[in-house]
Parts: C-alpha cells; sequence; structure tokens
C-alpha cells in the first residue's frame, strides 16, 4: 500500500512538473532568462514551444525566437520568426535585417536582395539594412570587375553610392573605371589623331568627359581615407598619381604605351585593395522583454 501511494505521488510531482514548465507565463520567463544568460537553444526550445501554444500570435517573442534561432544556425526557423514579427509590424527593420541574414544563410541571393529593398522602404531609419545593400552591390562590383564586365561594375558601384555617398570603395572604383574607359577611347582613336581629325576630336571629347568623371570622383574619395590604414594608404598613392595624369591627359594626347600600362596596373590595382571584402554582417539585437512588460 505505502509503494502504491509512493507511485501516485512521483506521477502527481511529475505532473505538475511537466505543467508549470509547459505553463505559458513559466515558458516565456524561462526562455527570457535562458536568452540573458545566452543559452540559445534553450530560449528557442522556450520560445517555440510558447509560440506553438498561442498560434504565434506574440511578436515580441517571435523576435525573439527568430534570434535564437540565428544564434544556433537555424535559418529555415529564423526566417520563420522574423516573418512573423515583420507581419505585425515588430522591431520592424531589425526583422528585415535577421530575414535577410537567414535568407543568405540559405543562400537565396535574389530574395536576400528583395528583402533588403523592401526593408528599407519599411524601415528606412535602419542605418544596417542600408549598409547590407550597399554592401550586395559593393561585392557584386568587385565581382564584375574581376571579370571584365565593366559596364555592370560601373553600375553596381553607382547603387553604392546611392546608399552611402561616402563609400570609398565606390569612390575609387569609379574613378578607376572611368580613368580606364577614357584611356580605352583613345587609344582606339589613336589611328584616327591624323587621318581623320573630326573623328579624333570627337572621340577626344568622350574621353575627356570619363576623365573628369573619374577626377571628380577620386578627388571625393581623397580626403575620406586614412594614411594610417595600409589598404588606403595605397589608395591614396594610386589617386596622387592619377589626378595629375587625368590633367595632363585632357590638354593632351599622351604616348599609348603609357595609356596601355596605365589601364592594366589600374585595373590589377582596383582589384587587389578591394577584392575580397566580405559582406558587412550585424549582430541582430535581442529584445528581452515580452511586450506586456514593456513601457
Amino acid at each position: 500500500m505505502k509503494k502504491f501511494l509512493l507511485s501516485i505521488a512521483l506521477c502527481c510531482a511529475a505532473t505538475n512538473f511537466f505543467a508549470q514548465t509547459t505553463e505559458p507565463g513559466n515558458l516565456i520567463n524561462e526562455g527570457k532568462a535562458a536568452l540573458e544568460a545566452k543559452n540559445y537553444q534553450e530560449a528557442f526550445t522556450k520560445f517555440s514551444t510558447y509560440l506553438t501554444q498561442t498560434n504565434n500570435q506574440d511578436s515580441v517573442i517571435a523576435y525573439n525566437c527568430g534570434v535564437c534561432a540565428d544564434k544556433i544556425k537555424k535559418p529555415e526557423e529564423a526566417l520563420k520568426y522574423f516573418d512573423i514579427a515583420i507581419q505585425k509590424k515588430y522591431n520592424l527593420g531589425n526583422a528585415y535585417v535577421g530575414k535577410a541574414g537567414a535568407l543568405k544563410d540559405l543562400k537565396k541571393d535574389s530574395e536576400y536582395l528583395a528583402t533588403l529593398k523592401e526593408g528599407i522602404e519599411a524601415a528606412p531609419e535602419n542605418k544596417t539594412l542600408k549598409r547590407l545593400h550597399a554592401n550586395y552591390y559593393l561585392n557584386a562590383g568587385i565581382k564584375a570587375q574581376k571579370a571584365n564586365k565593366l559596364d555592370d561594375a560601373e553600375e553596381a558601384f553607382k547603387q553604392v553610392l546611392a546608399d552611402d555617398e561616402k563609400n570609398t570603395n565606390a569612390l575609387y572604383s569609379l574613378g578607376t573605371l572611368s580613368y580606364n574607359k577614357a584611356a580605352l577611347v583613345l587609344k582606339n582613336a589613336a589611328p584616327l589623331a591624323n587621318s581623320d581629325k573630326a573623328k579624333y576630336d570627337a572621340q577626344k571629347e568622350i574621353a575627356d568627359k570619363n576623365f573628369q568623371n573619374a577626377k571628380t570622383y577620386l578627388e571625393r574619395a581623397l580626403p575620406l581615407l586614412s594614411v594610417d590604414k595600409p589598404r588606403e594608404k595605397s589608395m591614396i598613392d594610386n589617386i596622387k598619381k592619377l589626378l595629375p595624369q587625368i590633367e595632363k591627359a585632357v590638354l593632351e594626347f599622351p604616348d599609348t604605351t603609357f595609356f596601355i600600362y596605365s589601364m592594366l596596373f589600374i585595373s590589377f590595382s582596383s582589384i587587389l585593395l578591394l577584392y575580397g571584402q566580405e559582406y558587412i554582417t550585424s549582430t541582430i539585437p535581442s529584445s528581452l522583454f515580452h511586450k506586456e512588460d514593456q513601457q
């Protein structure tokens, strides 16, 4: 009889313990405690259980569940919960940052870019979204430049400046691309210098416009660069070499050999300085308070 009563007592205790740990309020508190302790797996388990019980109605917990899923490398789950936060317009900018990060981890490039654009439109004050968007195009421009797709590279770098007008990598790249474009026009026009002056002059005018663009971009980049940073110091040195050459090129037709050398030098120097830049990553901030606790 005593053994029977003991068994009943143990069963009751287990039942009470289970009820306590799965009760919604307890799940939230335990999840918050785990999140504060950076036990992201435990926090994810508590929050996701709570959200399942409540039909995903809590936007704050959904957002935090997305943060935890991101931390434990579950991008599919992160995507799901950040989408809930977005639909409910909670912490909108950071929710879009989280969703974009999940899509990037899932290698869904077109959806990643679309999410950044959508996020910027929905939360224009969020600087991280703009930074990620600019860096996407910066990397696209570097890859296009490396593949010698110069028109694509130019458009990508211009898009970077639309997000960040002081981006030195984009300014420097556009400057060297414009210089190369001008140099190539003059190289191809060289045979016309004596045989057809009118056509040569027309090509020289096109080249001069590109030289002027190069000068503008490089002069914008120069004061933003620091001599204390080795990579930027190299960019400063290149710009200081190029600006006098641009002034000279606009006034007269330099030696063709010089231009061929310059084009190769600038193309490779740009790639070496910029290629390998990683996407800007961002830490997605958690929101530690349940919405009922927020003032």
